[in-house]
């Protein structure tokens, strides 16, 4: 285990570094190379809000915005001030993409449903949840009437999306965000959940270096129809690192969903396995199969091949496509389980704080501590 720190492409080889105190090579050669550094979320150009404003790209920021969300609540039932409690009960996702819909969404089931019973002097249910974008409706990768459909969908379920309105502040205090006309709004609130724009992985910046090869704005290095560098056939770059140059000579930047980088590297298996053998291969094509977005408990939106379903047969789509591309029948017969069961029992599983939580100074710090 290694972590890349250059490339020597002339020499065909990795420079490497180790990680976690693990002995690593310094370098390593190849014959054929697939970079696939993927993403990160963008602050757009604050990347001093991340300190307050955590994302959800990984695993382990993941456990961090879930005891954030858990600590929020915390803090509330022990806050006596009226409008202390209320920033405490404020959550505010930027970006309503799918990430932020599924998000919001999520934390709205949380306070209304989960979590109804479980304090006695703050009530969950007075929790406000607000859903900012920069756009005129959500979900704008999906057609409007589908967007639509999830506004409302959004709206039953208790939040509020804030939409046109851009983010100009994130501080421990709350997030300030600015209208059109430049009038701006201070959102007092604890919890905030980043999930507006990305901004591609460094090693895509080196690459181009090396190159010669475009960038766009968002850091994606631009590759050949057949996903390969310019000049450098061996070295391949995929996912949401890249742009894909057309026949036309045209950059295309395809969405950065996981469907596109599972068959990025399908093909570009096919190519190296086609190059041992001596045939031609066809330059990449994305299939379009469509996009889905859950918003909650058995509220989904599904535009699959002009096929546009929204509520239960969209969320039953949903988890239906997402249990098939698991890997093995085993994975998919014990997640199907755990899904119904959480289904069943309205997600009242263990709920932890983990990790070391301090919220700007006045709420609880726990590591390894249980909810109420």
């Amino acid at each position: 285990m290694a972590e890349v720190s250059d490339f020597e492409l002339d020499k065909h080889e990795l420079k490497l570094r180790p990680v976690a105190g693990v002995p690593s090579p310094a370098a390593i050669p190849y014959d054929t190379l697939i970079v696939a550094g993927g993403s990160r979320y963008s602050y757009f150009g604050h990347d001093d809000w991340g300190a307050v404003a955590h994302e959800v790209k990984s695993l382990e920021s993941a456990l961090t915005v879930r005891s954030g969300i858990l600590s929020a609540f915390e803090a509330a039932e022990l806050e006596p001030d009226p409008e202390r409690r209320r920033a405490w009960l404020t959550f505010v996702v930027v970006g309503a993409g799918p990430t932020g819909v599924e998000m919001a969404g999520q934390i709205a089931e949380l306070a209304r449903d989960t979590l109804r019973r479980d304090f006695r002097m703050s009530d969950p249910r007075a929790a406000r949840i607000l859903l900012v974008e920069a756009a005129e409706r959500v979900l704008t990768s999906f057609p409007p009437s589908l967007s639509a459909k999830a506004a409302r969908s959004l709206a039953r379920l208790g939040v509020t999306p804030m939409l046109g309105r851009t983010v100009v502040g994130v501080d421990v205090g709350g997030v300030t965000v600015e209208d059109g006309s430049r009038n701006t709004e201070r959102l007092p609130a604890h919890t905030v959940v980043w999930a507006a724009g990305v901004t591609a992985s460094g090693l895509a910046s080196r690459l181009a270096e090396l190159t010669g090869a475009e960038r766009d704005r968002a850091g994606r290095v631009t590759v050949e129809p057949d996903l390969t560098l310019p000049g450098h056939p061996e070295v391949f770059a995929l996912g949401d690192m890249v742009r894909v140059r057309g026949a036309d000579g045209t950059a295309v930047t395809l969405p950065g969903v996981a469907p596109v980088a599972m068959q990025q590297g399908r093909y570009a298996a096919e190519v190296v396995r086609a190059r041992v053998r001596g045939r031609a291969t066809r330059p990449f094509r994305y299939h379009d199969k469509g996009n889905l977005a859950t918003i909650g408990r058995a509220r989904a939106v599904a535009d699959v091949r002009g096929l546009r379903l929204s509520g239960f047969i969209a969320w039953v789509t949903w988890v239906a496509v997402h249990l098939w591309y698991l890997v093995g029948f085993q994975n998919r017969v014990i997640v199907f389980i755990r899904w119904m069961f959480s289904f069943a029992t309205h997600g009242r599983g263990a709920r932890l704080i983990t990790g070391k939580v301090v919220e700007n100074g006045e709420g609880p710090a726990a590591s390894g501590a249980a909810s109420t």
